[in-house]
């Protein structure tokens, strides 16, 4: 499963948050690779791609994105928080690790009727 995690206008948040798996203990084995749009701004990050292949994989980048999200919660920044899966885009700034790896496993499956599924 490939998803993609945008900048959502803030481009050093991507730089953050793939620093930020890197250090992960759990979370660093995951295969990220930064999306750039060529252009004057050149080398700056656009988006993450990330492929999860287990329910580990889920899970770790669940408790991993959340952790940092918290961090960067209290300091006031907001960025990356939108998901984006095959056709679905989804918000996932207010999803715990729970829910967050819920999300991605139904997304996975196909089943994005419910709500926290919804853009």
């Amino acid at each position: 499963m490939r998803i993609r995690i945008e900048s959502d206008g803030d481009k050093q948040a991507l730089t953050e948050l793939q620093s930020w798996l890197a250090r992960d203990p759990k979370a660093r084995q995951l295969p990220v690779t930064p999306v750039s749009t060529p252009g004057p701004a050149m080398g700056v990050l656009d988006a993450l791609d990330i492929v999860l292949g287990s329910a580990g994989d889920i899970a770790n980048f669940a408790v991993g994105y959340a952790g940092w999200r918290l961090a960067r919660v209290r300091g006031g920044n907001r960025g990356a928080r939108t998901l984006t899966f095959g056709g679905t885009t989804v918000d996932i700034s207010h999803l715990d690790p729970e829910q967050l790896a819920d999300l991605l496993r139904r997304l996975e499956a196909g089943d994005t009727n419910d709500d926290a599924a919804q853009s």
